[in-house]
């Protein structure tokens, strides 16, 4: 991999989406690519290679593979990893990009914290809507597809980026218009259970701009 701006930007984007999707599989994938040196990384991403990285991201990734699957639990749970992948997405796009200019630097973690928040907010909202569904199969293949993305997402980024931040970015408007769908879904039949609902919230609006 070579390590230009543009490459270490894709490289960053495609490695956020994952990690808001799935933060211990995204870093345990990008630690065992730097400690069996299969792939070059950038110099700042070294440091995912150690043993305790590893060690403890591939406990936590199995913990959040039983955990990501119960109905019910795993809105608790990625309510939790709300605060554990937005920050450590932040902080891989800022050793990724350890080579680039400190201005440059500060704008790619932000800009890593920024699309692991929309991963993982998509992922939530839909998330919130499939789980009140009586069987447990959707749950768990919504879940499972989760998986496989981050790990897939993550190692392909590290071979080919620009294709794989293509297909985040892709993927991360399909997940955002499938949230806005299911919200639109649940709304209807919140809006014949509470007809006033809506005029109720129109009128606090408008008592709030006075």
């Amino acid at each position: 991999m070579h390590f230009s701006a543009a490459n270490i930007t894709a490289l960053i984007i495609a490695a956020s989406f994952a990690g808001g999707l799935n933060i211990y599989a995204t870093v345990l994938t990008l630690g065992v690519l730097a400690r069996t040196h299969w792939v070059a990384l950038p110099p700042g991403l070294h440091g995912l290679g150690e043993t305790w990285v590893i060690v403890a991201c591939a406990i936590l990734f199995a913990v959040e593979v039983f955990a990501d699957k119960i109905p019910g639990f795993d809105l608790v749970w990625n309510g939790v990893q709300t605060l554990v992948r937005v920050p450590v997405a932040g902080l891989v796009a800022y050793h990724a990009s350890s080579q680039l200019p400190p201005q440059m630097q500060l704008l790619a973690t932000a800009i890593g914290a920024g699309i692991a928040l929309a991963a993982h907010s998509s992922k939530t909202l839909v998330r919130t809507a499939v789980t009140p569904s009586p069987e447990p199969i959707s749950n768990i293949a919504l879940s499972s597809t989760e998986d496989v993305l981050a790990v897939g997402i993550t190692w392909f980024a590290t071979h080919h980026p620009m294709i794989a931040a293509s297909m985040a970015v892709c993927l991360l408007i399909a997940a955002a218009l499938a949230a806005r769908a299911l919200i639109r879904l649940i709304r209807r039949p919140l809006k014949k259970m509470f007809p006033g609902s809506d005029r109720a919230m129109i009128e606090a609006e408008r008592g709030r701009e006075i």
